[in-house]
């Protein structure tokens, strides 16, 4: 199944890559929340052809998806087919396919693909993490000899002022920061100990389920920001990283929180 998903995946890809200069941008909700005509036609690709290899599963996607059927089915699939649509539309390649496979609420399948570099993150439940074929594991390193990424929750500007102490709190503790802009890719750049922690206050399920099981499976701790599991049936915050960076990020919020007490 995993390798029917992954090929299905890239071919999505090659429709991304193929973009020519005239994208369809229009917004959605704002001049920050933006679509191209290449996010409806990857998602319509992946639809079919992910439908096709599993019918009879629901497909829940960031460009409209019955909420219905979904709610109903066994297998489901969660599915963004631009992570990084912003990134996509200015022409900063770090955007992703990202597609993940649930059953009966445990994520079993992820796939997450940037066509730009070719890198193409795989996990399966249990057996591990993969890049290119190649297992990967997350980084043993503490937060002062770690990168962090985080996100910006740009569509939600009432969580702006918590980002931002969020960042505060941590930012004198780390080796450095990046804002890369898909949060799909960021969970795998932690996966693969690129970086050690990646944080967002609000996401909404296919921004991070693929990503979150590769996560998992390389070694990651990941659960919402201020603890317990994701829900991947609603948006909500998300705190990922190696055990040790992950730990000491979390003691760092715990002692701004008795500081505010």
């Amino acid at each position: 199944m995993l390798d029917r998903i992954t090929e299905i995946v890239r071919r999505a890809g090659a429709l991304v890559r193929s973009a020519d200069a005239d994208r369809g941008v229009r917004e959605k909700t704002g001049p920050r929340d933006l679509v191209t005509r290449y996010d409806t036609m990857v998602q319509d690709f992946l639809r079919r052809e992910l439908l096709a290899l599993l019918p009879g599963a629901a497909f829940m996607a960031e460009e409209g998806f019955e909420e219905s059927d979904y709610n109903a089915a066994e297998w489901r699939f969660i599915v963004d087919p631009i992570d990084g649509t912003t990134n996509f539309i200015q022409g900063y390649r770090n955007s992703a396919v990202s597609v993940g496979l649930m059953h009966r609420g445990e994520m079993e399948y992820a796939v997450v693909y940037n066509p730009f570099d070719g890198e193409t993150y795989t996990a399966r439940r249990g057996g591990g993490a993969f890049l290119n074929g190649r297992p990967i594991r997350t980084a043993d390193r503490d937060l002062e000899h770690s990168i962090l990424i985080f996100g910006t929750a740009l569509y939600y500007r009432e969580l702006t002022e918590r980002t931002l102490t969020v960042f505060n709190r941590v930012f004198p503790l780390v080796q450095d920061v990046r804002r890369f802009g898909s949060a799909a890719l960021d969970l795998c750049y932690v996966a693969a100990g690129k970086a050690g922690v990646f944080f967002e206050c609000r996401l909404c399920p296919w921004d991070y389920a693929a990503g979150s099981l590769i996560a998992r499976e390389a070694g990651c701790l990941v659960t919402k920001l201020e603890g317990g599991p994701l829900d991947l049936d609603r948006k909500g915050s998300l705190l990922a990283g190696s055990p040790l960076a992950y730990r000491q990020f979390v003691e760092a919020l715990q002692k701004e929180k008795g500081a505010n007490a």
